[in-house]
């Protein structure tokens, strides 16, 4: 279960960042994750909840779990798709020159502090 190793890893970096800017606790927390990430969204809010009663300023923090689309783009031509419903292969083309423009990543979009 990855998802716990980037909840450790998003809670360090927030935590860090509240201390530094001496906030008294953070209350929410808005993440966007790429559904082609391979996170499992259950078992990263599961984790979540677990991890965050053990931090200084984020106890209470409430999570905001956005999903970004998977969307490839293909170079031959020169389309994007919806990688979850094709895969690699372009569904205007067939050919597999693709590469993926959103939805494999896990970033820190908003963060509320008070």
């Amino acid at each position: 279960m990855h998802e716990l190793g980037i909840v450790v890893h998003v809670i360090k970096q927030i935590e860090q960042l509240a201390k530094e800017k001496n906030v008294n606790k953070v209350v929410e927390l808005t993440l966007e994750v790429g559904e082609v990430s391979g996170v499992v969204k259950e078992y990263f809010v599961d984790a979540f909840d677990w991890a965050k009663k053990r931090t200084e300023y984020m106890k209470e923090c409430k999570l905001n779990y956005i999903t970004i689309e998977g969307i490839s783009y293909c170079e031959d031509c020169k389309e994007t798709f919806k990688t979850t419903t094709y895969g690699k292969a372009c569904p205007k083309c067939g050919k597999e020159n693709t590469y993926l423009i959103t939805g494999r990543d896990v970033a820190i979009r908003d963060v509320k502090v008070i």
